[in-house]
This record gives C-alpha cells, sequence and structure tokens, in this order.
C-alpha cells in the first residue's frame, strides 16, 4: 500500500479496511487479520494499525471480541457506505463541481463518459 502525505496513515488504513469491507472481501461476521498481522503486510507500526482498528471499533464498523479477535460487524457494510456517501456528497462532489466550471465540462459529457464506464 502506497501512503500518500494527505491524510494521517491510520486513516488511509482505516480507508483500506472499509475498502475490503465494500468490495465483499471481509464480509460481515468475519474474523478479520489480526493487528500484527495488517501492520506487517502494511508496513506500518502495529501501534498505527491499532489506531485504525480502535477508530472503526468506535464507529461500529468491526467488533473486538476479547482473546479471539477483531470482526467485521453486521452492519458494516452499510455503516461504510452512509459514511462514505456522505462525505463524497458534502467534500468531494463540490471539488469536482468547481473542477467542471473551471474547465467547462457539461454533466452531458460527464453522463457519456460515465456510461463508458459503467459498460467496462
Amino acid at each position: 500500500m502506497d501512503f500518500g502525505t494527505e491524510k494521517a496513515i491510520y486513516l488511509q488504513i482505516t480507508d483500506y479496511i472499509c475498502e475490503q469491507i465494500l468490495n465483499g472481501r471481509w464480509k460481515a461476521g468475519e474474523r478479520i487479520v489480526s493487528v500484527r498481522e495488517l501492520a506487517a503486510a502494511l508496513e506500518v507500526n502495529p501501534n498505527t494499525a491499532m489506531r485504525a482498528y480502535n477508530e472503526l471499533a468506535d464507529k461500529n464498523v468491526i467488533v473486538n471480541k476479547r482473546g479471539i479477535g477483531f470482526f467485521v460487524s453486521a452492519d458494516a457494510p452499510e455503516l461504510v457506505k452512509g459514511e462514505q456517501k456522505a462525505d463524497f456528497l458534502r467534500n468531494e462532489l463540490p471539488r469536482l463541481f468547481k473542477k467542471m466550471r473551471l474547465l467547462d465540462i457539461s454533466l452531458d459529457e460527464i453522463e457519456s463518459i460515465y456510461k463508458q464506464f459503467e459498460n467496462q
């Protein structure tokens, strides 16, 4: 995983975990890799991985079963999707609209490109 500089590493790890959940690689109710395993795989400090796990546990995306490990919560896909959708609509979409306006890109052009993307 290549970490960018725009966001704290632990938040980039939470994004990675959420992506695994949304892609169905980590399913609701399943045990996820341990903090140490994730830290080793991503080549980060275990404390950084633990911070990411704690962040997601605080949001009820994952649950800690003491002595067993962390599990994807039953409603994790809906929680993640809802939070990321709200973030996209609140933060990313306005930036996209601003860029479209600056470059004089119409919604029709975007729709055409989106249809091509969907047909891939």
